[in-house]
């Protein structure tokens, strides 16, 4: 693994210094690619789903697994919007004269080698790819097992699209055995980044295992909060789909948080679209009445992500109780409020610790393609360096440009010369 790691380092130099022309020739290849090979990745796709339900895989990992036109028509427009991007790499975030003939920049520059260990979608092969491609990154890729087949058609295509591109064949890797992964956690000297996607003690395990910096998020435990002036359509038509749109993703509401002096208006129209939706209730004791065969929820219900469709409700006194409960059992993914006070959401917006906070719409809109980032290597609920969807912008850091002309700090140091600063 480290002599793997190392060709990918090496190569990684030479794409960091590659023309936007190239890496979007390489894009374009992509979409040729897997356009040519459709039948073939969705072939090989049904063969996955068909091998994951023998094993009485999780149907939410089976709706994460599937990979069909749709799918396929999704990645390729994230690849488009990539290659209409400008350039993440060479950006002058700062230009000052530090004095007369000596200029200091800061630019943008890509991370370098990045690892990605990502659960079993096939579709996140594709836009990780994408996205250290354009943004000038080598990537080392270990996806799920469960989607083998497909990944390897996937890979294929676009090993292929990168060598047609005149790039470096060792700037993607894909790994496939299990045991890559503790290999590659070994690998700090040619490995720049690791982005773990999949369960909490997997992440953990990550970050226990490896002195390589590591991003990303353990778990999506996300909230709505409904305030106590809302608007009670809009409401109902926002909390099905943060629930139910797509129930497998980390971004699905868990937890409902209901102010109580909402709670008559806003709960027995709730409780008939959750039944009309198949929606499973884990509900507080007081508010158990409003909601047909409910559970009662407990303080393991409030830390579950369940990635189906299970929803707890709780009622709170105030928004400072709900801002309380999301700080305290919430994962900083992605929360909401629900009301027609802007003083309240600013308040609520501003106090909430969450990557994405949201006012008057669904959880489900964290994610990178439709932020306009064309697509995303994962969510990041840590604060340094990234936060939020991580695009181009995240999977690149900065250097320090220095241009001079025979200077030196002897001459600063003794007093024969002062630096002026200036903005340029």
């Amino acid at each position: 693994m480290k002599e793997i790691a190392k060709k990918v380092k090496s190569d990684s130099f030479i794409l960091m210094a590659s023309s936007n022309e190239m890496r979007n020739n390489c894009l374009q290849n992509i979409i040729n690619n897997l356009n040519k090979n459709r039948e073939h990745i969705l072939s090989e796709n049904q063969k996955d789903i068909e091998n994951a339900k023998a094993e009485n895989i999780s149907s939410s990992i089976l709706s994460r697994l599937l990979f069909d036109g749709h799918k396929m028509d999704t990645v390729i427009v994230g690849i488009n919007d990539l290659i209409k991007m400008e350039d993440p790499i060479g950006k002058i975030t700062l230009k000052r004269e530090l004095d007369a003939g000596l200029i200091l920049t800061r630019t943008t520059t890509p991370i370098g080698v990045i690892g990605v260990i990502f659960e079993a979608r096939p579709d996140a092969l594709v836009q990780i790819a994408s996205l250290c491609i354009k943004s000038g990154n080598a990537a080392i890729l270990k996806g799920g097992s469960e989607a083998k087949l497909t990944n390897r058609a996937l890979f294929e295509s676009i090993k292929e699209a990168v060598l047609e591109a005149g790039l470096p064949e060792n700037i993607l890797i894909q790994l496939e055995a299990r045991s890559d992964v503790g290999e590659l956690l070994g690998c700090s000297e040619y490995v720049d980044l690791l982005i773990p996607r999949g369960s909490n003690s997997f992440v953990k395990y990550i970050m226990d295992n490896t002195s390589i910096p590591v991003m990303g998020h353990a778990d999506g435990v996300c909230h709505t909060y409904v305030d106590e002036d809302f608007d009670l359509e809009k409401s109902v038509k926002i909390l099905i789909d943060a629930k139910t749109q797509y129930p497998s993703a980390c971004n699905t509401t868990e937890t409902l948080l209901v102010h109580e002096k909402a709670v008559t208006k806003l709960l027995p129209k709730l409780n008939e679209a959750f039944k009309a939706a198949g929606i499973k209730v884990y509900a507080d004791k007081d508010i158990l009445s409003y909601f047909d065969n409910a559970n009662v929820a407990n303080e393991e219900s409030f830390h579950t992500e369940y990635l189906e469709k299970t929803i707890n409700v709780k009622s709170v006194k105030s928004i400072d109780e709900a801002i309380n409960h999301i700080n305290t059992y919430g994962s900083h993914h992605t929360d909401a409020i629900l009301t027609n006070m802007d003083a309240n959401a600013d308040y609520f917006m501003s106090r909430v610790d969450s990557a994405n906070v949201y006012k008057n719409c669904s959880t489900r809109f964290a994610d990178g393609f439709r932020y306009g980032f064309g697509a995303e290597v994962g969510i990041s609920t840590g604060k340094l360096h990234a936060r939020g969807p991580v695009g181009l912008e995240g999977l690149c850091t900065y250097k320090y440009k220095l241009y001079g002309n025979g200077d030196i700090v002897a001459d600063y140091a003794n007093g024969n010369k002062e630096f002026h600063f200036r903005e340029l």
